[in-house]
């Protein structure tokens, strides 16, 4: 045999073994109490030793495995085969091989802090010395971790003008790449890593022409986030169009931000379509952040639909994120207003809705028959004269070739023919495709401007945009209106007025149309969403790396950019849970979370009970426990806290808990229900369902609460004791809460498998601890 033609393929074998059609798979291991004195190097040897037993060459093994995990979960992730990810999971210490392709995630993608409360142009001279801010020092040294798509360190948001130095407690980096240098953190922004290995395992090597091998943001949602989170006040800033104008501020600003750039572009879709957070990316940004010492997770991320707990690498991360103390806070998702559509609903996490603020952008159209519509509208642009001009909807100017189908009326790419439409103002519909993209269309097919009609889903919610050309939308009853107006004549004509910002409308707030709703779809007894924070058109800095509207074709660059999403009211929550962590820096994360649940409000400011975007009352599976309120939950008087064992213990009812900890689940599963949770759920009651909870007393000392209910629809709610003596702080009282369907008419009789929702409040005088309570019947 010639050996020296043998030799050359000899070398190749590895290369050639490693060509087979692999895919990234995250193998969790039973938990070992011995790797936690391991360092990172010997946990990545043990976990090779795996990879070496089912991978033929030695190089092969080595370069397939991407992350080793030590504080998320007891595992890693690596390249395998479905023969390989079959020969591990059949291994004794194998809890379970899941495929990352499964598991796909995205972003759920100023005036919203004086709303609730917070003003930083407030001199501290002139605060009360109960103002939350004075008292958290404005949220001073708290850490909050941003997992997200980057961040623009050049934005004026971030300097750190007056900061002292870095906490000692910090034990992050700041990783470097191309064009993010060291320099570019600060006392801001003391941290900043990312991820790209599962991404790049995925889908091949990172396009550099669309996204910086670095924590550099070239998306713009990270920046707009962390921002939101803890930007410092900067004053004259304001969208495109000089709307919102003012000082943009975080609701933490002396907070520390630690950047986990997790999320990148899907190559072949363009930015504005979104993009793609890899379950084993984040895993990885997880064991990293609870190594660096965060104190607060912001990720407004979540999965395409609800997973199980223990197979969601988001909620077994924030559970190990929750052992070291680090409360998280995600985004509900934007899938509304269809119900059980909210995601990220583990109890552990803080999860949030969105809701709109008391800021308007009002730009009206005027018709020919002499109606006026109110629209609202971002655009920097406005019609070239003082005129009516030629009303047309979408689907009678399209291409012939177009289908004659609901399609045509909605502006879609290509779609208008520039004959039929120059210089007419287009009238299209919401439905599939972007707002912004729709306006696209209609420029180049050499329209004059732009209105965009609501779909009933979307009701009298109005999101707006730098369109790119004069643009205004209206609600889906105006939509209508306007259709019917182009129907009934051939001379059909309209005028939009150019947009302008108008502040405290009312009423606000109200439930955003596309936050998604409950009951949750793994765990209906835990009440998700928790809590609505300001969501609808939010002002915060933009990269300058991205246009406003992420299209790759819109060449405008901006400082500041307003974005609406679920993505937007989760930083609000995370920079109140920083200012209730400066103050009560002893407070569990289950404490702080309490706080913000039971001290929610209800109303909005005409004094009545909050909506939603098409003017109906508002539920506890649109806002959870109600519209944040920062004040007062810095004081809230009772918490119900929690610890990571009473999450393992509902987790018992959940899956396989080996891959956790050491932790043995009782031969009895708890219910679920039992779990010292700040509401109520009760989904297919059939009887008495009695269920307990314990308080902590945060107040004053010899504190007496009583109880009140406001019982659900048909359902008899009682509290055992309806009263409760606290001799001082710290002191714990627990409680029964028994809830039984009643058939009695007058009191009225449940519709099966409907729910209906009630309150529990307890109340010194001084403090008002509420709860929601939601039942459905069998």
């Amino acid at each position: 045999m010639n050996t020296s033609l043998l030799l050359p393929l000899l070398l190749w074998l590895p290369l050639l073994a490693s060509c087979v059609d692999t895919k990234v798979y995250v193998v969790y291991l039973q938990h070992n109490n011995d790797d936690a004195e391991k360092t990172l190097h010997e946990i990545e040897e043990h976990h090779l030793s795996y990879l070496f037993s089912v991978k033929q060459f030695e190089e092969e093994a080595k370069s397939s495995l991407l992350y080793s995990y030590k504080h998320s979960i007891n595992g890693f992730a690596a390249l395998l085969t479905i023969d390989e990810a079959s020969q591990l999971s059949g291994m004794k210490e194998v809890v379970m091989v899941i495929p990352s392709h499964e598991r796909e995630y995205s972003l759920h993608t100023t005036r919203s802090w004086e709303f609730v409360g917070l003003d930083e142009e407030v001199k501290p001279k002139d605060l009360d010395k109960e103002d939350l801010l004075l008292k958290s020092q404005y949220g001073k040294d708290v850490i909050v971790g941003m997992m997200d798509s980057g961040v623009w360190p050049e934005s004026e948001s971030f300097n750190d003008r007056g900061m002292g130095p870095i906490p000692v407690s910090w034990k992050g980096i700041c990783q470097t790449g191309p064009t993010f240098k060291k320099s570019h953190c600060n006392r801001k922004l003391i941290g900043a890593r990312y991820y790209l290995k599962g991404y790049e395992a995925r889908y091949g090597h990172l396009n550099t022409t669309k996204d910086s091998r670095s924590p550099r943001d070239m998306d713009g949602h990270g920046t707009h986030t962390a921002s939101t989170v803890g930007g410092r006040g900067v004053p004259n800033v304001s969208a495109l169009g000089g709307y919102s104008s003012g000082t943009a501020f975080g609701g933490a600003p002396l907070a520390r931000l630690a950047i986990y750039k997790v999320c990148w572009p899907v190559p072949g879709k363009g930015k504005e379509e979104g993009n793609t957070c890899l379950f084993e990316d984040m895993l990885a940004a997880f064991d990293d952040a609870i190594r660096d010492g965060v104190h607060i997770l912001s990720i407004s991320i979540g999965p395409s639909s609800p997973i199980n707990y223990t197979q969601d690498g988001l909620a077994l991360g924030a559970l190990q994120a929750t052992k070291n103390n680090i409360l998280v806070v995600c985004s509900g998702g934007n899938e509304g207003p269809a119900p059980s559509t909210v995601v990220n609903t583990a109890p552990w996490i803080l999860t949030v809705a969105a809701s709109s603020i008391d800021r308007t952008f009002v730009a009206p159209v005027q018709l020919g028959n002499g109606k006026k519509i109110k629209g609202q509208s971002a655009s920097p642009y406005k019609l070239p004269q003082r005129k009516m001009y030629k009303l047309v909807y979408a689907a009678e100017v399209v291409h012939e070739d177009v289908p004659k189908t609901y399609i045509a009326g909605q502006c879609l790419p290509d779609s208008l023919s520039s004959k039929k439409a120059k210089g007419k103002i287009v009238f299209c519909l919401r439905g599939n495709g972007t707002r912004v993209g729709k306006g696209m269309e209609v420029k180049r097919a050499g329209g004059i401007g732009y209105i965009l009609g609501n779909s009933p889903a979307n009701g009298a919610e109005l999101t707006v945009d730098a369109h790119v050309l004069p643009a205004t939308a209206v609600t889906s009853e105006d939509a209508i209106q306007i259709l019917k107006y182009i129907n009934s004549t051939r001379t059909s004509t309209a005028y939009i007025y150019p947009g302008r910002t108008v502040l405290q409308a009312k009423p606000a707030p109200s439930v955003a149309a596309f936050s998604s709703r409950g009951p949750s779809a793994i765990s209906p007894e835990i009440l998700k969403p928790d809590i609505a924070a300001p969501g609808l058109n939010i002002l915060a800095a933009w990269t300058e790396g991205n246009s406003p509207t992420k299209i790759e074709s819109d060449l405008r660059r901006v400082k500041y950019n307003m974005l609406s999403g679920t993505s937007m009211a989760c930083p609000h929550v995370a920079a109140a849970a920083s200012l209730l962590k400066a103050i009560h820096p002893d407070w569990s994360s289950a404490a702080i979370k309490s706080a913000l649940i039971t001290s929610a409000g209800l109303l909005n400011n005409e004094g009545k009970q909050i909506t939603d975007a098409s003017g109906n009352q508002a539920d506890t599976f649109q806002f959870g426990s109600g519209h944040f309120r920062p004040e007062k939950a810095a004081d809230p008087g009772l918490i119900y806290d929690a610890s990571y064992t009473d999450y393992l213990l509902f987790l018992c009812s959940h899956g396989d808990l080996r891959a956790n900890t050491p932790f043995l689940c009782p031969e009895t599963t708890p219910s679920t229900q039992n779990l010292n949770y700040p509401s109520f759920g009760f989904p297919k009651l059939n009887g008495r369902v009695t269920v307990r909870r314990t308080v902590t007393n945060v107040g004053g000392k010899g504190s007496v609460y009583f109880a009140t209910v406001e019982p659900p629809s048909g359902i008899s709610v009682k509290v055992s004791p309806p009263i409760m003596h606290f001799k001082h702080v710290g002191e714990k009282k627990s409680f029964e809460l028994t809830v039984e369907a009643k058939e009695d008419r007058q009191i009225g009789t449940v519709k099966k498998s409907m729910y209906s929702f009630g309150w529990l409040t307890w109340s010194d005088g001084i403090h008002i601890v509420r709860s929601p309570i939601a039942v459905s019947s069998v």
